[in-house]
């Protein structure tokens, strides 16, 4: 009966150990393994300081939430300065584009005007004509100058506001909130004399209908007619000139403005993506700068697992082999998965510093190339696999 009980350990063993090795040359498996995901730095596109912080560290945020908030009052300004420059460039770009025809419509006058009579009069008129819609466009440009100026002086302001109870609480220089002071009276003096030069430019307006009733009675105009008729092609060629400038200085006042509205846009940084926050270090009051990091998103919806194995055993394996995958945080819980794919070098290919093995003396090391494991979906719905856990991978290659 001993002998029996012995012999049936015996063989139990052994049926053990067959099954082992059996499943040991059917596999691969490697400690050296790890989760990783994607993991976003979120960085700010402009500066300025914080104004309010939505979101905290381990929090859960979906795609589009705001996560940080920058004042955006400067930018509000530079939008609408970016406007009003771009309303001035639209009016010069008019009045440009009305010279073209006028000019062209002078140079087939002057060549009448040179043998006299009723078009060379006609053409003064058409002169005249002409300066009431520059004197049109002066004021167009005018009052836009002046929109941009009284909006240089509104931030001006602001600016002494903000300033002003810092100087009180001796946080900044004194000398540093009289010149602010002195910025913001320079601004309200520049926004007054652009106030003045609308007046200027209504003025020029009723000058210019004056002369154009003048410039009808006036035989004087034959003469000047004629002088300007042998200019009258190159001054054609300089409006034109004139004109295609003009255009070019809208084309670029509109994209100051999509800039300066891009900027403003971007006081408000949204998450890419949904995730968890992690590594917050923004706080509200905090002055940032363009490409300051401010927190990393974590997207637990799309991970994976890099298995670093040796070179000695990648004989067989292949992408798409079945495979399970044990975490150790998890107490030992397996995942379903498969080859991915295989790295295209080895590990120490990509480090800071690669071994070079054509100097000093040569000692064989066997490499670890990264093989990439996705885990068959459905299988952690509570999320709990973290970017970084260890995990031990066994790969079946038979």
């Amino acid at each position: 009966m001993r002998r029996g009980i012995i012999a049936g350990v015996v063989v139990f063993v052994l049926a053990v150990g067959l099954v082992v090795w059996l499943r040991s040359r059917g596999s691969e498996s490697t400690d050296d393994a790890q989760v990783d995901g994607r993991i976003t730095q979120i960085a700010a596109r402009v500066g300025g300081t914080i104004v309010k912080v939505n979101v905290d560290n381990n929090q859960q945020v979906g795609a589009g939430a705001v996560l940080v908030q920058i004042d955006p009052r400067d930018y509000e300004v530079a939008v609408e300065r970016a406007r009003a420059e771009l309303a001035d460039a639209q009016a010069t770009a008019a009045a440009a584009r009305t010279g073209v025809p006028i000019a062209q419509v002078e140079t087939r006058a002057g060549v009448s005007t040179a043998s006299g009579g009723v078009e060379q009069a006609q053409a003064g008129v058409t002169g005249a004509e002409h300066e009431i819609l520059v004197a049109q466009a002066n004021l167009a440009n005018a009052q836009a100058r002046q929109r941009e100026r009284e909006a240089t002086a509104t931030k001006t302001a602001r600016d002494v506001e903000r300033l002003r109870g810092l100087v009180e609480k001796d946080e900044i220089p004194k000398q540093q909130f009289d010149a602010a002071v002195a910025a913001a009276e320079a601004a309200r003096a520049s926004a007054d004399a652009a106030k003045a030069e609308v007046t200027a430019a209504q003025s020029g307006i009723t000058v210019a209908q004056q002369r154009a009733a003048a410039s009808r009675g006036a035989a004087a105009q034959a003469r000047a007619g004629l002088a300007t008729a042998k200019t009258a092609p190159q001054q054609l060629q300089v409006t034109q000139a004139r004109a295609s400038a003009a255009e070019a200085r809208v084309k670029q006042a509109e994209a100051s403005l999509k800039q300066a509205e891009l900027n403003l846009a971007y006081t408000s940084i949204a998450a890419p993506g949904p995730g968890i926050v992690s590594r917050k270090a923004v706080e509200p009051g905090q002055v940032i700068q363009p490409g300051q990091p401010l927190m990393a998103l974590v997207d637990l919806d799309h991970i994976w697992i890099t298995a670093n194995f040796k070179e000695t055993q990648l004989k067989l394996l292949r992408p798409g082999q079945k495979a399970t995958v044990e975490v150790d945080a998890l107490g030992g819980r397996e995942f379903d998965a498969h080859i991915d794919s295989i790295a295209a070098a080895t590990g120490a290919k990509f480090s800071l510093l690669p071994p070079e093995n054509a100097t000093g003396n040569y000692v064989k090391v066997v490499q670890r190339i990264p093989v990439k494991l996705y885990l068959e979906p459905g299988q952690d719905p509570e999320r709990r696999l973290r970017p970084g856990m260890s995990v031990t991978p066994t790969i079946f290659v038979r």
